[in-house]
Parts: C-alpha cells; structure tokens; sequence
C-alpha cells in the first residue's frame, strides 16, 4: 500500500470517528467561523454541516453568551492553554433540548465544553475546537442530591407539630443573635411563653387535643410574627421568640398582640370547645447582660412572674 493510500485510510477513519464520538465537536477558526461540524452538533442543533460550515458561530447561535464565549476563546488563541467551563459556572452554552428519557424533567441539555487550542505546523494557534460533553445525568442527580439535602438540613432543625424551629436549632440562632446584638448594638428583645394549664387540656381531653392546641400556637405564632423574628418550639408547650431589632417596649406590643390573637382562638375539638391562653415574659438585651444563657434565664423570670400574677398576661423583665 502506498505511502499516499496510508494516509487516506487514516484521514478517513479519523474523520469517521470524529463523526460518531458521542460529544461534540466543532473548529473554529479566529474569525470565529465553523470549520468542522459532528453529528452530535447537528443531531442536537438540527444543522447540517453543509448548513454549519463556513458560518459565523454566533451568526447561526443568536443567542449565544457572545461576550462571555469570545473572552474564553480569545484567552486561548492567546495563551495556547486549553480552557473548561462546567454546568455549575453555566448549565449549558448551546441552548440544546434534552431527549433523556431517565432525567426528562429538564428542558436543556446541561453541558461541560474544552476548549483546546489547534497549532499549525510553524507553531502557530490557527483553530481551536470546542468538545461539548452532555452531562445531564450527572448534573440532574447531583442536583437531586443537593435538593435532598436541603430538605433533611430544614427537617433536622424543625419542630413537627409546629413546623417552627427545635429546640437545638432555635439555641443556635440564639447564641447567634445574641453575638450580632452585642457586635453591632442594636436593641432585640427575647420573649418566651407557655400555654396555661396546659396540663388540664391533656388531662381532660387527651393528648391528640393538646396536639391541636400545640399546633394552633405554632400557626398563630407565626401569624403575628415578622419574617425576621426568629420563633422555635422550646418544650412540650413552652416557645421562644427572638425579636430582631426590637426594644422593649415594641416587645411588649407583640406579645399583647399574640396573647389576644390566642384567646380569641376557641377551638372546637371533637365537638368541645377549648378555650386556652398563654403567659409571657420578654426581656431586652442591654449591655449588663454578659450571655445568651442569661439573656434566657431573664426572659424566664419574666414569665414566671406573668404566672405568679394570674397568668394569661404579659411581664417585661425589671432588674
């Protein structure tokens, strides 16, 4: 066989096989022009070669991130280094439809692209080539996984009946505000509070009941509170409030606002209706306060005092 044969044969099977690898391929030249055009590119972009070659890349891709694209290529004519760019900087580059049946449930194909610069024989960056590699499956199940991670964090530090925060997580925040407040000064006040005789109601109607009144807490809680206040489920029937940017006496509006928001509930469970209301202590955080420990414990000895007093009211912490 010729020395001319050979080198047919190997120009031949290479050009098969860049036809059929299963990622794509395209060469551009600097003015940005498409040289080569696989299969995978026309299965996916419903362009030909003959329709691809000789075009302008972002004459035949409109909506192409021009700018961005440009800077990654330039950057490799320049500097002859292959550059990379994954689903997690941009999910995909070429607005391809995803055909995967098993990860159906995303419109785009979501895609990792190479970029590999292409010498002349005189050392010269002529070309470069985009590889274009679907990574749909990859990107769907890790994002699944995130997704499922995100659901088990919000779970761990909920509170089932209440669907506000657990006790563990509701410390956190505590410590944590406690730490903001101290840093940059600004008034927050601690409210905690407790539903009376919450006892009797179990004793008298049961358990399933003090589960009803449990949760129409949680919901009239979070009713009355702002998206910044910061509530959890402290024990059985015992709650905590954490009141961003707020003294004392704007502390003491809210707890008045959910005590009344409370007694005027007067649910009826299995046909019995059972009223209910609840007591509350509140204590703002002042610079003689050294702990988020302390700041609790004074908040708790407002509360004991609104109980010691007849219940069903509203006590600010007084040193």
């Amino acid at each position: 066989m010729s020395q001319h044969q050979n080198e047919m044969n190997e120009f031949h099977w290479m050009l098969d096989m860049i036809q059929t690898i299963d990622v794509g391929l395209v060469v551009l030249d600097k003015n940005y022009q498409v040289q080569v055009w696989n299969n995978f590119m026309e299965a996916h972009s419903g362009l030909r070669p003959d329709q691809a070659q000789g075009k302008g890349l972002f004459t035949l891709f409109p909506n192409l991130p021009e700018d961005w694209l440009r800077h990654k290529i330039d950057s490799v004519f320049f500097l002859k280094n292959r550059a990379f760019t994954t689903w997690e900087q941009r999910p995909h580059v070429f607005p391809f439809k995803n055909y995967r049946p098993i990860t159906g449930t995303v419109d785009f194909m979501y895609q990792n692209i190479t970029i590999i610069p292409l010498t002349s024989l005189t050392g010269i960056v002529t070309h470069i080539s985009l590889i274009i590699y679907d990574v749909t499956d990859n990107a769907v199940n890790k994002l699944e996984a995130i997704k499922v991670n995100e659901e088990l964090k919000v779970l761990s530090r909920t509170d089932k009946l209440t669907q506000l925060y657990n006790r563990g997580y509701w410390q956190d925040r505590l410590e944590q505000e406690f730490n903001r407040s101290v840093r940059n000064t600004r008034a927050s006040s601690l409210v905690m509070f407790d539903i009376d005789h919450f006892k009797k109601v179990n004793d008298t109607y049961g358990h399933p009941a003090g589960d009803v009144i449990i949760s129409l807490v949680g919901d009239t809680l979070r009713k009355v509170m702002r998206k910044t206040d910061i509530a959890g489920r402290y024990g059985g029937e015992e709650f905590g409030v954490i009141l961003t940017d707020t003294d004392s006496q704007h502390a003491s509006i809210f707890c008045e606002r959910l005590r009344v928001s409370i007694e005027q509930l007067k649910p009826v469970i299995d046909g019995v209706e059972i009223p209910f209301t609840i007591s509350l202590g509140s204590a703002e955080l002042n610079e003689q306060t050294a702990s988020a420990k302390e700041w609790l414990a004074k908040t708790d000895q407002a509360l004991y005092k609104s109980k010691h007093n007849g219940r069903n009211q509203t006590s600010l912490y007084q040193p």
